[in-house]
């Protein structure tokens, strides 16, 4: 069984303004900028047990189908663990809201036939080691569903991202960055890289240094 938040005395990432920030923005953002679709095209055929990585305020629990057992939902802010215990107690589904890092989770090894990580390779510190946690956690052959941003919109673009990471984007935005390359990082990982399409957010509109996305599927080898 997964640690509950109240038997962690210390979070282990603390950024209340920008998790204040991205609370109101993640909600108007499924809207005007389509991640409500995207949400549903992530999740749609899981089952079993299924573990989240970077829950944030649990907008993801909606979407959740109902062949789905039981989620369990990591996520280290302590803000928007609180936002997504709420959302927990609205979802068709069982959800477990536990606090941790993705560098080392605080669940059982090969416990899990499903994980999901959305938004959440971008700010991490520790992008190997996060991903060597998803494949201790996941059953062989288990499922990752991922939908992240990252490096993207031709050369002019990529050295803005790259300027953006060295100097305020982390620092402004909870950790995250932008010119991280997710795929590659999966890939490099070992993990089997299934269908997966680039999906840019908003689809209209000016392009920003977060906008270029990938949506797709990876596997834990079955013999690894």
């Amino acid at each position: 069984m997964p640690l509950r938040s109240g038997k962690v005395s210390q979070d282990a990432v603390h950024h209340p303004l920008f998790a204040r920030c991205y609370a109101r923005i993640s909600v108007a953002a499924e809207t005007r900028m389509g991640m409500g679709p995207i949400r549903g095209r992530l999740l749609g055929g899981l089952s079993g047990r299924v573990i989240e990585i970077g829950a944030g305020n649990g907008l993801n629990f909606a979407h959740y189908p109902g062949t789905v057992a039981e989620v369990v939902a990591i996520e280290p802010e302590r803000r928007l663990r609180h936002l997504a215990v709420e959302a927990a107690l609205r979802a068709e589904v069982p959800v477990d809201v536990v606090p941790g890092a993705a560098e080392a989770l605080p669940v059982k090894s090969e416990g899990f036939d499903a994980a999901v990580v959305s938004l959440v390779l971008c700010s991490v510190r520790d992008v190997p080691r996060a991903l060597a946690e998803l494949r201790r956690v996941l059953r062989p052959g288990g499922e990752v569903r991922f939908f992240e941003h990252g490096r993207g919109g031709g050369r002019a673009m990529t050295l803005t991202q790259q300027a953006l990471d060295r100097t305020v984007w982390p620092v402004l935005s909870g950790g995250c960055h932008v010119a991280r390359e997710p795929v590659r990082a999966l890939r490099d990982a070992g993990f089997e890289l299934g269908p997966y399409r680039q999906v840019r957010m908003p689809a209209e509109g000016p392009q920003l240094p977060t906008s270029y996305c990938v949506l797709g599927t990876a596997w834990r080898p079955v013999g690894g």
